[in-house]
């Protein structure tokens, strides 16, 4: 079985945008009876949902951010009563709450559909044996994928994070034949094959599905080469749904952004102004069909380019480029977004003071590490060698808590961290 929806996916521009206005108007009903922050903000605008006759007039509605999902946790931005929610995941937030999301059935049907789409696209039928090593938990991560498969009748492997050889062993002898993984792992990945002796025709590997994280043409070179498969780019937040909002087909051309669900928009980030197609800047995604936690014009932090001409393949859904970049100050991490001034909070609430510190995000081979300085009282260098470790330990705990990865802690004396820009600024990215 595949999922490929020509009815929806090569509906004729004039059509989507039509098809999108009438799912607008219904969720611009949705969130203002039934939404307080979105009741609010329309009241505060003078504005009615019948206000909006033309998608044009979507660009009248302020934009919904991170903070605002973290200031209404946790069930703050529900459009439905909890009983019909089936299913709730979280993210890390910017502003000390986690950003919590949740779905309805008709949500997780949808999801699937949505994820089964891009498979498809990608050239994932129900033959294919699809190893699965995104995080299974409070992200949304690995289900997306995981519903999309099963609906076209796929056998998967849920392996999730983790264990190299463990993984690699499983690939050899079940025989995955699709690998979904962050870039970055795709190649921890050819690394352990090559320490175990076990060369790429020798397993049963032909695509890998990749996501959770920036990547360029270089690197897809470099793992097609190691691999010996061909890689797709998978796009998805777990603030919109999760895996499954763009995708790239065959082609590879762009990813194509499931437009009968989402309406997508590119900003400059710092005007706000909406960007023709082909400009560069921070995607905005109105969610139109979600009934549980719907989101209008949410600013996901990305940089990319949007593209509304006919993909060769057929589909005539507007198509993402690759994700470039941030907008922001976030910085993501085997796939995991982490927000520095959450560091910075979890930090303060220790020390119980404003803390001095610094994010080093590094790369040794294909795997990234972060680092995190804290400057301390001068005492503690002349404590003995056991308090400090035990410091250590217990900052690098409730951070791993905090922001869902495990970063190295190192603490140093005070005054040793400046804020310069050029030489000491809060974030410093050696992968660049």
């Amino acid at each position: 079985m595949t999922l490929f929806e020509p009815q929806w996916e090569q509906l004729p521009r004039p059509e989507i945008a039509q098809l999108q206005l009438e799912r607008l108007q219904s969720l611009l009903q949705r969130v203002h009876r039934n939404v307080k922050f979105y009741r609010r903000t329309f009241d505060r605008l003078g504005f009615l949902p019948e206000d909006c006759r033309s998608l044009e007039d979507l660009a009248q509605l302020p934009f919904t951010t991170k903070h605002d999902l973290a200031d209404s946790y946790p069930y703050g931005m529900f459009a439905v009563p909890l009983r019909e929610v089936v299913r709730i995941h979280s993210s890390s937030g910017s502003a000390g709450n986690p950003l919590v999301v949740g779905y309805t059935s008709r949500d997780l049907r949808t999801w699937a559909k949505l994820a089964a789409r891009l498979l498809t696209a990608a050239g994932v039928t129900k033959d294919d044996v699809i190893q699965i090593t995104f995080n299974y938990g409070l992200m949304t991560g690995g289900f997306g994928v995981h519903y999309g498969a099963e609906l076209l009748g796929a056998s998967v492997i849920p392996t999730g994070t983790g264990n190299t050889f463990r993984q690699v062993q499983i690939m050899r002898d079940y025989r995955t034949t699709v690998l979904v993984c962050t870039p970055s792992y795709a190649l921890v990945i050819a690394d352990m094959l090559s320490a175990t002796g076990i060369a790429p025709q020798d397993t049963h590997l032909k695509l890998a599905i990749l996501g959770g994280e920036p990547w360029d043409e270089d690197r897809r070179r470099e793992i097609e080469s190691r691999l010996l498969v061909d890689t797709y780019d998978l796009y998805g937040l777990s603030e919109a749904m999760g895996p499954g909002v763009a995708g790239e087909c065959t082609r590879r051309c762009g990813m194509h952004l499931n437009e009968d669900h989402f309406i997508p928009e590119i900003i400059d980030p710092v005007t706000t102004a909406v960007l023709p197609p082909g400009a560069t800047g921070e995607l905005v995604i109105t969610t139109i069909t979600k009934e549980a936690v719907p989101l209008v014009r949410f600013r996901t932090g990305d940089r990319c380019r949007l593209e509304t001409d006919p993909c060769p393949c057929g589909r005539t859904f507007a198509r993402l480029s690759r994700i470039e970049g941030r907008t922001d100050e976030v910085i993501i991490i085997k796939g995991v977004n982490i927000f520095p001034v959450r560091v910075g909070q979890i930090l303060g609430a220790l020390q119980g003071e404003p803390p001095v510190y610094q994010l080093i995000v590094g790369r040794e081979g294909h795997q990234d590490y972060l680092e995190i300085k804290v400057e301390v009282r001068e005492s503690i260098f002349f404590d003995r060698m056991t308090a400090q470790r035990e410091l250590v330990n217990h900052i690098g705990r409730k951070l791993a808590q905090g922001i869902g990865v495990n970063p190295r802690v190192k603490l140093v004396e005070p005054h040793s961290i400046t804020r310069e820009a050029e030489t000491s600024p809060l974030v410093i990215d050696l992968r660049q």
